[in-house]
């Protein structure tokens, strides 16, 4: 079983958008796939229970199917941060839960498992633990997301300072166009393969048809694809 953890730049930079693009990758090379979205904020109420828009595209484009809490155990309807909300109706999050949480998606009989953070990098889960305690505590692999408009480049190399001083095993990076009319898209792109100390993966240009990934070797090999 393969794992990566899916991490972005900030809020809104495109990791529903990128995982699930790379889970429909991995479904067209026949692979068993998973997307784990286990905190989620901004949910609202269906089938009786909170559910959440970017779970639900992951639970769309993955191969393995499992039940709705499996994916998102963590689920909460105001749009704010994870552990605001959770305090909000009495719900403490820990990395000991998240892990306890991971095990279920674990025994779905998935080959590869993506799973996709909230917010950006340095997310609380509490008054003393961060997201990435429980991606250091797993050893997970990551994967940068990097949402491609004003400001990319401060929040990419902040994030990859941070990840390097941990000791992560970052994989690489997506560079994904959120914004159409970024000004001076391809030198910024250009600045961040120069900066950045991790190979870039695959490029999402912005785009109002059907979203394709432009591919580079990088990532068929850290995702097992064979060319």
């Amino acid at each position: 079983m393969k794992e990566f953890f899916i991490t972005g730049t900030d809020t809104d930079a495109g990791k529903t958008h990128v995982t699930s693009l790379l889970l429909k990758l991995l479904a067209q090379h026949k692979k068993q796939a998973i997307g784990f979205k286990p905190l989620a904020a901004g949910c609202e109420m269906a089938f009786d229970q909170l559910v959440n828009a970017d779970a639900l595209i992951l639970m769309e484009s993955a191969t393995v199917s499992a039940k709705y809490d499996v994916v998102n155990p963590f689920a909460f309807a105001p749009p704010i941060a994870p552990h605001i909300a959770a305090e909000q109706v009495g719900i403490s999050i820990t990395v000991d839960k998240l892990s306890d949480a991971y095990k279920n998606v674990k025994q779905q009989g998935a080959d590869i498992i993506l799973t996709e953070g909230a917010g950006g990098w340095a997310l609380p889960i509490n008054n003393t633990e961060y997201l990435y305690d429980w991606v250091k505590a797993e050893q997970m692999p990551v994967i940068l997301v990097v949402g491609m408009k004003l400001g990319c480049l401060n929040h990419a190399l902040l994030t990859a300072a941070h990840m390097q001083s941990m000791g992560i095993n970052c994989v690489g990076w997506i560079a994904n166009q959120v914004d159409k009319n970024m000004d001076e898209y391809q030198a910024n792109l250009d600045s961040l393969k120069a900066r950045l100390p991790f190979p870039i993966l695959a490029i999402s240009p912005y785009s109002e048809q059907t979203p394709k990934l432009q591919i580079y070797k990088s990532l068929l090999s850290a995702l097992s694809i064979n060319t």
